[in-house]
């Protein structure tokens, strides 16, 4: 079942005095089912942050649709907005976006307090995303007090204790040393296979390896996509390798 309808998007930017049109998305389609470990690349400028921007109902599409659960995003009032994404989204960034002033059990609890969530009812949620993820010890600490990779996993818990339908993760791995990297993609690879839908952006060949489908967009389209099937990591990465060099050195389009 598809949680994720993604029907002939189209983005274009008027610059500030309407003189030009720069056009970041031109006809992009494609579903995600649900369950599925999806990544998207692709080179600077060729759209896919616009099209995250997008999914997460952070920015309006021109033309097209996307639906989430049959929920057409472009439908909803900008008041509906913000209880949609809390609902329905959980988001992992690049830069943790976690807030200094606040510990780290509190940053995760934060959008279940924008939703009127009780005490009780957040520690019920926390205790078992807490052990899952390896952060029982570091809860009562601050964002400055722990590294990277810790401050990455309080992020996968904030983004996984609204039960969302849907993760949305931009560049995950970017901030992080190799290590800490690794973790995290583990970490990704094991909530999926509890069920967890996510969609992933990444310039990185090793984090995309780990999905199990790899979107390429292109001069704002779907450029080509592959599958891993019953193949194993390192040989998906030789796969997107191979077909990074496709697009690069301008290689036609695939279907």
């Amino acid at each position: 079942m598809a949680i994720l309808e993604v029907n002939n998007v189209k983005k274009v930017y008027t610059t500030r005095f309407g003189g030009n049109q720069v056009q970041a998305l031109s006809d992009v389609s494609f579903s995600v089912e649900k369950g599925e470990y999806v990544a998207i690349m692709g080179e600077s400028g060729s759209g896919k942050t616009t099209l995250l921007n997008i999914l997460a109902a952070l920015d309006k599409a021109t033309a097209g649709q996307v639906l989430l659960n049959g929920k057409n995003l472009s439908t909803l009032r900008e008041r509906e907005l913000s209880t949609f994404r809390r609902q329905n989204l959980g988001f992992v960034f690049q830069d943790f976006n976690l807030l200094d002033n606040f510990n780290l059990q509190d940053n995760i609890f934060l959008p279940l307090v924008l939703a009127g969530k009780g005490y009780h009812e957040m520690m019920k949620r926390l205790t078992p995303i807490a052990a899952k993820l390896g952060i029982q010890d570091i809860l009562a600490k601050y964002p400055y007090e722990v590294s990277g990779g810790q401050k990455q996993r309080v992020a996968v818990a904030r983004a996984l204790i609204t039960n969302p339908q849907l993760i949305l993760a931009d560049e995950p791995t970017g901030a992080l040393d190799s290590k800490a990297a690794e973790g995290l993609l583990s970490m990704f690879q094991y909530i999926n296979e509890e069920g967890q839908t996510i969609l992933m952006v990444t310039h990185s060949i090793k984090a995309a390896s780990c999905a199990k489908r790899v979107l390429f967009i292109k001069d704002g389209q779907v450029f080509h996509q592959l599958y891993k099937g019953s193949g194993s990591n390192e040989e998906m990465y030789q796969k997107i390798s191979d077909t990074l060099t496709v697009i690069t050195t301008g290689g036609g389009r695939h279907e």
